[in-house]
């Protein structure tokens, strides 16, 4: 065979070995694309019809929230508990609490104020909740801030400061409202200030059995014995 002969069929035949390659590496191509769009998750949202609180329960950066009033949960709230709403029923079931129904696909659980940690009459002094400066945390019963109806507002007290007890109030705004007890556990007093018409407001109180009712203007707090200087 001539060598003219001998390169023509050469070249011929690494043009069909080149051909040949080129679907293979358009198939690979294809196949990796799903990959390489694939679609991000959806970022978590809550549902409309639920006050979320917090930005996570029982500590801050948990899976699960605070659960304030609303039409949806009113039946659920309980003075001596916490309403926890969590998005999966495997992080509700870690909260340790009753799961009390399911609104929107949240799962909700009621759980214990006074559960069985240190200073709760175990001899262990009045522990601190896990993140936070207070001694316990929970609802109390509230009304009248801004005209806001009778529900239930976010607590957490301070059982040891040095002039007595004193409570910070989480009003439906976010803005905090502090109460002040003697170290008898007594009413005080309330914070107050110039700036926002405070200073100018009534201040009174009241008993309701073991129940101290607090009032500045038109607001009402319901703060019970335990609450204030656990048991």
């Amino acid at each position: 065979m001539s060598p003219c002969i001998r390169a023509s069929l050469m070249s011929f035949a690494v043009v069909l070995v080149v051909s040949g390659c080129k679907p293979a590496a358009e198939s690979t191509s294809q196949a990796a694309a799903p990959a390489d769009t694939a679609v991000a998750a959806a970022p978590v949202t809550w549902p409309a019809s639920l006050r979320v609180m917090g930005d996570g329960f029982p500590n801050a950066g948990d899976a699960c929230r605070r659960i304030g009033e609303t039409e949806a949960t009113v039946n659920y709230l309980d003075d001596s508990a916490t309403l926890a709403g969590c998005l999966s029923a495997d992080d509700a079931a870690k909260l340790g609490g009753n799961v009390v129904g399911t609104v929107d696909g949240v799962t909700l659980v009621s759980v214990p104020n006074q559960a069985a940690i240190p200073g709760d009459g175990d001899g262990q002094g009045d522990a601190k909740v896990a993140g936070t400066n207070y001694n316990a945390t929970g609802p109390i019963r509230c009304s009248g801030y801004k005209g806001a109806p009778a529900g239930m507002c976010e607590a957490g007290v301070v059982r040891d400061a040095e002039t007595g007890p004193y409570i910070d109030v989480t009003l439906p705004d976010g803005f905090k409202r502090t109460i002040f007890f003697n170290k008898d556990g007594s009413f005080l007093s309330f914070s107050t200030a110039q700036a926002d018409g405070t200073a100018a407001m009534a201040i009174a109180s009241s008993r309701e059995g073991d129940t101290t009712i607090a009032k500045l203007g038109t607001e009402r707090y319901e703060i019970p014995d335990v609450f204030v200087q656990g048991d």
